[in-house]
C-alpha cells in the first residue's frame, strides 16, 4: 500500500516538473520556438493559438502562485476557531465585509478559487466564500487603478463597475445562503479525506515553513492543470472568434450586453488587465455593455469555471453560474436607463 502511494506521489511530482520544464522552456525560448523549423511548417492559426496560450499562462502564473501561497498560509496559520471568532455571527450582515475584503486582499480571478476553497474547508460559510470570490477580483486595488487609467475620461464606468460588482456579489451570496445554507458543496478527493482523518488525530507538528511550502506545491500542481486547460480553450476562442461578425450584430443594448458578457467569459483576460481590452471596444459597443464585460469577466470566465467544476459539486456550480449571469445581465440593463 505504501509502495503504491509512493509511486503515485513520484508520478505526480514527475508530471509537475515536466509541466514546469515545458513552461520555462516556452517562456525563455519563445522567439526561437516561433522562428524554428517546426513552427515555420505549422499553419498560422496554430502559431497564433500557441502564442496566445503562452501569453495567458505567463500572465496568470504569478497570480496563481500568489493564490496558492495565500491558500497554503491559510491552511498552516488560520484555524477553524479563529475564523469562527472573527466572522460576523449574522449570516446576512456578514456578506458586506466579505464583499469589501478584496480591498485588503489583492487577488484576481486567476487565483481566487483555491483561496476560497481553502477558506471554506477551514470553516468559512459557503455563501460568504462565494461573495468574496465574486467581489474580490473587482474591488482589488490594482483592478481599480487599471480601470481608472483605462477610463479616466469617463469615470462612471469605474464607479459602475465597483458598485455593480459589490451589489451582484452580495445578492448572489444571499441567494446561495437561502438555497444551500451551509451544506457541504465541496468535492473531496480520497487524499483529502485521508488528510482530514489524519488532521483529527494527534500527530507531531511539522515545521510551519515546510508545511506552507508543501501545501503551496501541492495546490499549485493541482490548480495548474485546470489553468492550462482553461488557457488553451481561451486561446482557441480568441483566435477563432470573428470580431467583425460580433460587431455587426451588436447594435442594440440587449445584444451588445450579451455579446460582451460572452466575450468576457471566453477571452478569460485577467481582471487586472481587462479594462484596457474593454477600452478598445469603446465607441463600438455601448457603455453599459462595456460595464457588463468588466463585471462579468472577473466573476466568471473559462479558467475559473473549470476550477469551480473541479472543486465544487456540479449542481451548485450551475446555480452559481446562473445567478451571476442573470444578475449581471439584469442589473446592467437596468443601469442602461441611468447612464
Amino acid at each position: 500500500m505504501q509502495v503504491n502511494k509512493n509511486i503515485g506521489v513520484f508520478r505526480k511530482e514527475l508530471i509537475g516538473f515536466g509541466l514546469l520544464f515545458m513552461f520555462l522552456t516556452a517562456f525563455f525560448f519563445m522567439e526561437q520556438i516561433k522562428t524554428g523549423p517546426v513552427m515555420k511548417d505549422l499553419p498560422g492559426t496554430i502559431v497564433h493559438v500557441n502564442t496566445i496560450f503562452l501569453s495567458i499562462l505567463i500572465e496568470a502564473i504569478p497570480f496563481i502562485l500568489l493564490g496558492v501561497f495565500v491558500s497554503a498560509l491559510i491552511q498552516t496559520f488560520v484555524s477553524e476557531e479563529s475564523l469562527q471568532k472573527y466572522l460576523p455571527k449574522n449570516p446576512v450582515l456578514a456578506v458586506l465585509p466579505a464583499a469589501l475584503f478584496g480591498l485588503l486582499a489583492p487577488i484576481c480571478e486567476c487565483a481566487i478559487v483555491p483561496v476560497v476553497r481553502r477558506l471554506i474547508k477551514k470553516g468559512m460559510p459557503l455563501h460568504i466564500g462565494f461573495v468574496f470570490l465574486a467581489a474580490a477580483p473587482i474591488v482589488n486595488p490594482v483592478v481599480i487603478l487599471s480601470t481608472y487609467y483605462a477610463f479616466r475620461n469617463d469615470l462612471t464606468i469605474l464607479y459602475s463597475r465597483m458598485g455593480l460588482g459589490i451589489l451582484v456579489a452580495i445578492v448572489t451570496g444571499l441567494f446561495i445562503w437561502i438555497l444551500f445554507r451551509n451544506s457541504d458543496q465541496l468535492k473531496w478527493s480520497k487524499e483529502e479525506m485521508v488528510s482530514r482523518r489524519e488532521d483529527s488525530t494527534v500527530k507531531p507538528k511539522m515545521n510551519r515553513l515546510k508545511q506552507t511550502l508543501y501545501h503551496a506545491s501541492d495546490e499549485f500542481f493541482d490548480t495548474g492543470k485546470y489553468i492550462i486547460i482553461g488557457a488553451f480553450l481561451a486561446s482557441l476562442f480568441q483566435t477563432l472568434l470573428d470580431r467583425e461578425f460580433l460587431l455587426s450584430i451588436g447594435n442594440d443594448e440587449i445584444r451588445s450586453t450579451g455579446i460582451m458578457m460572452g466575450l468576457a467569459f471566453l477571452l478569460s483576460v485577467c481582471s487586472e488587465a481587462d479594462a484596457f481590452i474593454a477600452a478598445s471596444f469603446n465607441g463600438t459597443f455601448s457603455k453599459t455593455s462595456l460595464i457588463a464585460f468588466l463585471v462579468f469577466g472577473p466573476m466568471l470566465d473559462v479558467k475559473n469555471a473549470i476550477m469551480l467544476f473541479a472543486y465544487f459539486k456540479s449542481k451548485f456550480v450551475m446555480v452559481f453560474i446562473t445567478l451571476i449571469t442573470v444578475l449581471v445581465f439584469g442589473s446592467v440593463l437596468i443601469l442602461s436607463h441611468f447612464v
